[in-house]
């Protein structure tokens, strides 16, 4: 059996980060936020001390969008590593808009990493489990470039490469999974994916299903089972998995679970929380 590993650098530790989150990325009034915000621009509710003034009642503040959000660990790599703890204040406009662009890079980064770490974990992966580790140590190397340097990284060819490897992974766990008793109504295929938008697949067994970049939306997941399912890209916003079974669930990150309505009922993988809003 495969040893876990360690997956404290790619989740957020927000008192190591400058709040990048909450000054470099822009956001529009919606559902998910209640005002507007310019990328560059501080959050209001960022304090001096770079944490959030608001962060246990950002949902009822009306920010729920950075309840879902999720940097992967690449917040306090690229302040304490890449820019070694110079923070966007003390530099100067050139550092801090280098910074700025350098974070949703290094964002992506992070997020390749953690389901190729995520993949070569797995036990039925075993057979690919050295390019895995390969890809993860190639894409590990490019997270120690400078700030200017991981501006001129091709993120689309390198998450392809990366990409390709998740998918054969995928293929891989999946099919040791017991097939599906297709319980539920036959998804319709778009181009970006799976259209299950309120769909309702109560008790549905998902088992060893591709819901890659499926759009689950205000879907009704209640007491389904998603075992051995990959959700990597899955739109969960205002899904409803009270009950379900997740506990094998393939490249289910927080930032999903935290999209979605659930109860103490709902069984995650051991390296997810329930979130606080669920009842």
């Amino acid at each position: 059996m495969l040893k876990e590993a360690d997956t404290t650098a790619l989740s957020s530790q927000c008192e190591q980060c400058f709040g990048l989150c909450c000054v470099a990325l822009p956001y529009i009034k919606s559902s998910d936020f209640p005002n507007d915000k310019d990328s560059g621009v501080p959050c209001q509710h960022l304090r001096a001390d770079y944490q959030c003034a608001t962060h246990d009642t950002l949902r009822e503040n009306g920010f729920k969008g950075c309840t879902v959000y999720e940097c992967f660990g690449a917040g306090q790599k690229i302040s304490q590593l890449t820019y070694e703890g110079v923070d966007w204040r003390t530099g100067d406009a050139s550092h801090r808009e280098e910074m700025f662009d350098a974070f949703p890079v290094m964002q992506q980064l992070h997020e390749m990493l953690y389901y190729l770490n995520e993949a070569r974990m797995r036990e039925e992966v075993v057979s690919i489990h050295l390019q895995l580790s390969d890809m993860y140590e190639k894409t590990e190397k490019l997270t120690l470039l400078s700030g200017k340097q991981l501006l001129q990284i091709d993120i689309p060819l390198h998450r392809h490469e990366v990409n390709q490897w998740l998918t054969e992974a995928s293929r891989l766990v999946r099919q040791s999974s017991p097939p599906a008793k297709k319980t539920c109504q036959k998804p319709k295929k778009k181009k970006q994916g799976l259209d299950l938008l309120g769909a309702n697949l109560q008790r549905a067994d998902l088992r060893g299903e591709s819901l890659r970049g499926a759009w689950l939306m205000a879907a009704n997941l209640q007491g389904a089972d998603l075992r051995c399912a990959d959700v990597i890209g899955a739109d969960f916003r205002d899904a409803n998995i009270s009950g379900a079974d997740l506990t094998s669930t393939l490249f289910l990150t927080q930032a999903q679970v935290n999209a979605c309505h659930g109860d103490h009922k709902a069984k995650l993988p051991s390296n997810l929380s329930t979130p606080r809003h669920w009842q």
